[in-house]
Parts: structure tokens; sequence; C-alpha cells
């Protein structure tokens, strides 16, 4: 079963500044069909304009992942971490017990895009913790490449719950594929381009929610990068 979210149905909201897409319900927006996937429970895409971004605020009880498409992204939080996500890279933040944090556009002339992406932890009450590390275009193109994993497995980016990431870079009639096993569930993303799930056709923006199906096949439609969740 394949259920279709598309990208025109999530919530927007354009504040000058900041220009976001909900894929679930968050802050202002609100819908009751849409809290969440499985232990997916956020998925923004935003677009952030130069030298505006995110005050300092705080999180608890979440893993937060952040996904940089395009520009740059200045983190600041009250672990003492201080860095510049750029594309490629993946940062992972466990809120755990608390965090608070500041995130912005540093550039004075190019605008940020990124997917800011939380999922529920196994447990509450975690020790925070900060992770950010470089996946090469070479390692996407063409095949599913995993970038957060329970385990932290492969390189990936360690995430407190049983889910895997999985990001991907295909060019026209690129295939890939991805077993679910019994009782496995995935969403998958497309950050931008177009591509087809299992022949439904997704374009940039466009998600779904898959259950029972055995086999993912997504096809590059036109030059794509789409994000895979594999979902206990």
């Amino acid at each position: 079963m394949i259920n279709l979210r598309r990208a025109n149905e999530r919530g927007h909201f354009n504040f000058g500044w900041l220009d976001t897409y909900h894929t679930f319900s968050f802050d202002q927006y609100y819908d009751p069909k849409h809290m969440s996937f499985r232990s997916l429970r956020v998925i923004n895409e935003d677009r952030v304009a130069p030298g505006r971004g995110f005050p300092s605020h705080s999180h608890r009880d979440m893993e937060i992942v952040t996904y940089v498409l395009e520009g740059a992204l200045r983190h600041q939080d009250s672990m003492g971490n201080g860095s510049v996500i750029r594309p490629g890279e993946v940062q992972r933040m466990t809120a755990g017990t608390g965090v608070t944090h500041s995130e912005a556009n540093p550039s004075d002339n190019e605008s940020l895009h990124l997917l800011q992406i939380w999922i529920l932890p196994d447990k509450k009450n975690r020790q925070p913790e900060y992770e950010q590390k470089m996946f090469s275009k070479d390692e996407k193109q063409g095949r599913l490449l995993l970038i957060a994993a329970n385990d932290g497995r492969n390189g990936a980016v360690t995430i407190h719950q049983d889910t895997q990431i999985y990001a991907a870079l295909l060019d026209v009639g690129d295939s890939i594929k991805h077993e679910l096993a019994p009782g496995r569930h995935a969403w998958i993303q497309v950050a931008r381009g177009a591509v087809t799930l299992n022949e439904k056709p997704l374009d940039q923006g466009d998600g779904a929610a898959v259950s029972d199906e055995p086999l993912i096949e997504i096809v590059g439609q036109a030059p794509a990068e789409i994000l895979l969740f594999d979902l206990a």
C-alpha cells in the first residue's frame, strides 16, 4: 500500500525570511490526518533568506536530523558545538534531556534550502549528543547510501530509534531497489527532481508512506535527490 503526500497538500507558511512546508503537523500547522508516520514526526522543507535564521530555542526527547540541499547553515548549541553545515553533510542532534540551539543562514546573498527531520526516540531522557558527517555525491549517485541508523553502521550518523535513513542521487533512468522486511514500513521524500515509486509518479516535495510492499523500486524521471526512511 502506498499513500501519497503531495507537495501542494503540505502545510505552508511564508514569513518573508522563512518559506516553509510541513509534511506533518508542526507549530502553527495542525492536521489530525497528518501527525506523523511511525516514528517519523517532522519533515520540514525550509528556505531561509540570507542573514536570517532561527533564534535560540529549546528541544527535548527528539532525534533531529538536518539535511542541507543548498547554501549553508550555521549551528550553535548549549553543548558547546558551533559549526557550519553544507550540502552533503548530515547533522544529527539527540535532544534528550534538553538542548538549546540556534540556526542561521550565514551568507549575505545566498539562500539556504534544507530539510529538517524529527524522529521520536526509543526512550526519553537520553544524554544530549551531537554528530555531523559528510557524504559525497559519488557515494549517493545511483544508489541508496545509508546516512543514519540506530547502530551507526557503515559510517552513518547514529539515531536512537529503529530507523534507517538512506539518500540517493538519480539521473534519468536510474533505478534503485529497496527490500522492506516483514512488518517494516518506509517513507520516501523527494528533495528535488522527479521519480516514480513502484510506477507512481512523485515530484519535488512529494512524499509517500509505504506499507505491506516487500519491494520498493524508485526510477529517476528527472535528475533527482531522494531520502528513504526504513521504519519499524
